[in-house]
């Protein structure tokens, strides 16, 4: 079965199939600090995987999209606090000119579901 949670015309919030839920975040905040966004940015994802039964233990992939490559470090300093030792995901970095221009990380995350008995509200068409 495949569920929708939040979906749009344009977007879903996350997207569960084979008990594997799928999931891009981006910061509410829009201030001028790649910290701050990162920060609550991993926030939101910890949150939101638990709500669909998982948690970020069970992250399998994560995209990490910067604005400006030249400040990874900095992502890398909030992301390596974050992530519990010996559960990193694959992961990749890439610079990308992101949707709005304030934005100064985005993340796309895939992630094993856990917990079965977590069911988010599907979409029906």
């Amino acid at each position: 079965m495949l569920t929708r949670v939040g979906t749009t015309k344009r977007w879903s919030d996350a997207v569960i199939f084979n008990n594997t839920i799928y999931l891009v975040e981006v910061p509410s905040t829009l201030s001028d600090s790649l910290r701050d966004q990162s920060i609550e940015l991993l926030n939101l994802v910890e949150k939101a995987l638990v709500q669909y039964g998982s948690d970020k233990k069970h992250m399998i992939s994560v995209t990490i999209y910067l604005r400006d490559i030249s400040q990874i470090d900095i992502f890398n300093e909030v992301w390596d606090s974050w992530i519990p030792f010996g559960c990193a995901p694959v992961r990749a970095c890439v610079e990308a000119k992101l949707a709005h221009s304030d934005y100064q990380v985005e993340v796309q995350v895939v992630a094993a579901q856990i917990d079965k008995n977590k069911h988010a509200v599907p979409f029906m068409t």
